[in-house]
């Protein structure tokens, strides 16, 4: 039982900072672009991989 009134705070506070990362990560942008990633492990070479705009005119997408 005296273990909850160490448990419950601990896990509050874990959740306030878990809430708070992710904010930060939100607002910083990480989470801005998810495609370019992926592209840099298909691509070799040293160029940017296309704007997502490019890719969508390719595929015929009119977004």
């Amino acid at each position: 039982m005296n273990s909850l009134f160490l448990l419950i705070p601990l896990g509050l506070a874990l959740l306030a900072g878990a809430v708070w990362a992710f904010f930060w990560a939100t607002g910083s942008g990480q989470f801005d672009d998810m495609d370019s990633p992926a592209w840099s492990v298909v691509l070799d070479d040293d160029t940017a991989p296309p704007q997502s705009s490019e890719r969508a005119q390719r595929r015929g997408d009119t977004r």
